[in-house]
């Protein structure tokens, strides 16, 4: 054997166990970065009808449901009746938060409007979740058509179907980014209130990562993204979020973002240009205050944000005949 290829075999064999030392290590960060991003942070409710109902006085009538998601998985979200034939409004939170975060805003928006209003949790959010991670999107999408399912099972006390034949479809972060995604497939959302709405799923992924690491380079995001499609055997989709606009016509949208988060508040704003002529979409891009945030928010600035969603979703769903 040559020299030359006898010294090429020492020192690969010299540096073989470090190259795979290293490349357990990446499996191993890899393996703890999904599992984490994919088990988003829980905390207790905010607050819960039994609580919100202490606080402002007996009416509140939500109750606690369950369903099943289209694969098979269980659901479970607070429903609170509106009248008869009336429009519903599903609220959909961001990454990390729960339904008890929008629930002030779904109880206003019953009483000013009647509206059956319908909270879920996310899959892999809130107290014990049923399914225990979240996809950043690709089965939420799913979820949100299964919980519209749902809805046209509710009968009123007459044995009547509750729902009229339109939905509007509330969604911050992850759940604006999933609330486009199904509004493509369910031609009876009539109006959408998108807040501060990501790229893709990549963004959610990006952001959790960096949450969860305190590190944010190509190298973690690409080990993400990587350890993402293994996880889901191929089954994880960053399907753009122009794309789901760009296939929407008819629809009553308004977009919402904060200065305070100006990532996301790009992406809204590039998102504005993508619907088609047909759709009446309205931008407000310079909040105060976005649903991303509202938690830091004072008590004027929440009653004027949600102010602005529930006069849009009422008059946008009673214009749709």
């Amino acid at each position: 054997m040559p020299p030359r290829r006898r010294t090429g075999r020492r020192i690969l064999r010299a540096f073989l166990p470090i190259i795979l030392l290293l490349a357990l290590v990446a499996v191993v960060v890899t393996g703890w970065i999904v599992y984490g991003a994919t088990r988003p942070p829980r905390q207790a409710y905010l607050v819960t009808p039994e609580k919100f109902t202490q606080l402002s006085g007996p009416g509140l009538k939500a109750t606690e449901e369950t369903w099943t998601n289209r694969d098979g998985t269980q659901a479970r979200g607070w429903l609170l009746r509106g009248g008869e034939g009336a429009p519903a409004v599903i609220l959909l939170h961001r990454y990390g938060a729960d339904r008890s975060w929008l629930l002030n805003l779904g109880v206003k928006l019953n009483e000013t409007a009647n509206f059956t209003i319908l909270w879920p949790d996310l899959r892999g959010h809130g107290l014990n979740p049923p399914v225990a991670w979240t996809s950043f999107g690709t089965h939420e999408t799913e979820d949100v058509l299964a919980a519209m399912d749902y809805l046209r099972t509710v009968k009123t006390s007459q044995d009547r179907p509750l729902l009229g034949s339109t939905v509007g479809l509330y969604g911050v972060e992850l759940g604006a980014y999933t609330g486009l995604q199904a509004a493509t497939r369910a031609q009876e959302v009539r109006a959408l209130v998108l807040d501060s709405t990501p790229n893709g799923p990549n963004d959610i992924l990006n952001n959790a990562v960096r949450e969860r690491t305190g590190m944010d380079n190509g190298f973690i995001r690409w080990l993400a993204r990587t350890g993402m499609n293994v996880y889901f055997m191929g089954g994880y989709k960053n399907g753009p979020s122009c794309a789901a606009a760009s296939s929407l016509s008819d629809r009553q949208v308004l977009l919402l973002a904060s200065k305070d988060t100006p990532q996301l508040q790009s992406s809204t704003i590039a998102l504005s240009r993508c619907f088609p002529q047909g759709s009446t979409v309205e931008l407000q891009s310079e909040l105060p205050v976005s649903g991303y945030n509202l938690r830091l928010a004072t008590g004027e600035q929440s009653e004027v944000y949600d102010r602005r969603v529930i006069d849009f979703l009422d008059k946008a769903l009673r214009a749709t005949p």
